[in-house]
């Protein structure tokens, strides 16, 4: 996220606050009352590899804002991300060119009033999401989608959307926020070789 880079140095984690009055607004609060009930549905992806299916554009249609979990692999990625949505991205394994430099390692971003903690490989995570006050975490690495809920935290990682891998899916996840709950969903990428 270009906004971002010049007040980020690597290996830091930032926060920004997104609401869903207008897509484009970044601002240093939480939703207001106008905002109670009001659905704001996030685009998340991960483990591209350089590589941006077309197929995405389907099921990121629409979406205020996307999230990308890491391994990246090519600024190209990003740019043609940034065509359907302003991007969130943290820097993955993979991602070790001079490009990729200005993406943090971690991203804890808060929308519509929840707090998501953004990693690429979920096994190191080095805070407790619950006593940090975290409502989702979202990763990627394992190339396999995951929706799971443990101790009121949403785990969400959306699998690949990259060069498919084994015989693994290929997959993006949206995820709708109200003040109500948290409705995440895997979209498999039909087609995608």
């Amino acid at each position: 996220m270009d906004f971002l880079a010049a007040a980020v140095p690597p290996k830091m984690t930032s926060s920004v606050v997104i609401t869903n009055r207008d897509r484009f607004e970044l601002v240093f609060r939480t939703a207001g009352p106008k905002d109670a009930g009001a659905v704001l549905r996030i685009g998340v992806i991960s483990d591209t590899h350089g590589l941006l299916r077309p197929e995405v554009e389907k099921p990121l249609a629409g979406v205020a804002h996307i999230v990308h979990a890491g391994d990246i692999g090519s600024p190209n990625v990003i740019a043609g991300l940034r065509r359907i949505a302003p991007v969130i991205a943290i820097r993955g394994n993979v991602d070790t060119g001079h490009w990729a430099e200005h993406y943090p390692e971690t991203q804890m971003i808060t929308f519509g009033g929840r707090c998501i903690y953004v990693l690429h490989d979920v096994k190191t995570l080095q805070l407790d999401p619950v006593s940090s006050g975290v409502d989702v975490i979202v990763c990627g690495h394992s190339h396999r989608p995951r929706i799971e809920t443990i101790r009121g935290v949403l785990y969400l990682n959306p699998g690949s959307a990259g060069p498919r891998r084994f015989n693994l899916p290929v997959t993006v996840a949206t995820l709708d926020l109200t003040t109500s709950g948290l409705a995440p969903v895997i979209h498999h990428l039909g087609g995608a070789s």
